[in-house]
């Protein structure tokens, strides 16, 4: 029997002072959001889906703010399975002059990543993850 897969979500934001600003914290509701989603789909794959959050601090903001709103699936940028770029804007007073990410695909920018794209990257790796444990099985008796 194969050991089960594990599908695993890394999303990053900055904290400070306990406050994340608007654009962190919505997309942190549509990550939670696209997690029941890609949860409930994987499941019968014997897929297991893992969320970790982490922070960044004003410090590394301030070096990096790109480094801020960020997800990876399975250790690849999220950009990476939606054909998406990396973008940045102005944000709010949590995140001061700094420009804040952004993800492109297209001419579309998203601000907040949506839990659709998200479910559709999730997928994508998910379809690589299956397709790897088919290849590597052997399926002549």
């Amino acid at each position: 029997m194969d050991k089960k897969k594990v599908l695993k979500i890394k999303w990053q934001r900055l904290i400070s002072k306990g406050k994340t600003c608007p654009r962190c914290g919505s997309t942190e509701r549509e990550l939670n959001k696209a997690i029941a989603v890609l949860k409930k789909t994987l499941a019968p794959l014997d897929i297991e889906v893992v969320l970790e959050k982490g922070t960044i601090s004003m410090s590394e903001f301030k070096k990096d703010s790109l480094q801020s709103n960020r997800i990876w699936i399975n250790n690849r940028p999220l950009e990476d399975y939606i054909q998406g770029r990396v973008g940045q804007s102005a944000c709010c007073d949590v995140c001061g002059p700094n420009e804040c990410r952004t993800v492109e695909i297209g001419e579309q920018v998203y601000e907040t990543i949506p839990s659709e794209i998200i479910i559709k990257a999730g997928l994508s790796a998910a379809s690589q993850m299956v397709n790897a444990r088919i290849g590597n099985s052997c399926c002549a008796e």
